[in-house]
């Protein structure tokens, strides 16, 4: 059997590591051992953070759609119940790229949220 010589394999798997790591502090991106571990954890890092960042927005879209519907009067849990009842379904991005972006059609939702409806018991 022929003799294996592995320094390039070995080289390159490291300098893949220490390429992925460039910015972490001190010698987390110098030596590889560190290196590994900070990549690990920063890729967990990503990982937890991309589904964080679904929520992040919910909560955004929210909070724009709350001050648009105060300066009419109404609460956004009022907003979004009467909405519900008239059986319109909007989503919160829409409905917050609709207050940022357009008022007009955005006050057409709060008139329609406006409207008199007989309370259900």
């Amino acid at each position: 059997m022929t003799r294996v010589k592995r320094g390039v394999p070995a080289r390159r798997r490291h300098k893949k590591i220490l390429n992925l790591t460039k910015g972490h502090r001190a010698t987390n991106h110098a030596l590889y051992r560190r290196a590994h571990e900070s990549l690990l954890h920063a890729m967990d890092y990503a990982y937890v953070h991309r589904r964080e960042r679904k929520g992040d927005m919910r909560r955004l879209w929210i909070a724009r759609i709350n001050a648009a519907v105060r300066t009419s009067g109404i609460t956004y849990s009022q907003f979004i119940h009467a909405l519900h009842q008239a059986g319109v379904t909007i989503n919160r991005k829409t409905m917050a790229d609709l207050a940022v972006k357009d008022w007009n059609a955005f006050s057409g939702l709060l008139a329609i949220a406006k409207l008199p409806r007989p309370e259900a018991t």
